[in-house]
């Protein structure tokens, strides 16, 4: 990966949001779970897909602290406009684990 500058990264806006909706996506080609998560009063709730399935199931994810970039524009899925891109890392088997903070934070809370 090449170098970045400093003011690159911080045109990326990542935020700590709750997970605050989730339903199984089946219109999706992958397996994907539909997430409304809330980043807090400043930003508001907004919508996504991520293909968490192996890990994940939708009851699982409701009140979970999750981590995204909110700052890219919105892309349609199946359908579905995705606001927010929720951020993992894959396992050994190459499926997704999100990141999250290992302690509680404010909602909306920005990475730095």
């Amino acid at each position: 990966m090449p170098e970045i500058s400093w003011e690159d990264f911080e045109k990326v806006d990542v935020r700590v949001g709750t997970v605050v909706e989730a339903k199984l996506f089946p219109e999706a080609r992958k397996p994907s779970i539909r997430l409304v998560v809330d980043f807090g009063a400043e930003i508001g709730t907004r919508k996504t897909s991520a293909q968490l399935t192996a890990h994940y199931g939708p009851e699982g994810l409701v009140g979970r602290q999750v981590v995204a970039v909110v700052n890219f524009p919105p892309k349609r899925i199946a359908g579905f406009e995705s606001e927010v891109l929720v951020l993992g890392v894959p396992d050994e088997s190459g499926e997704v684990v999100l990141l999250s903070p290992d302690h509680a934070v404010p909602a909306g809370g920005r990475m730095f």
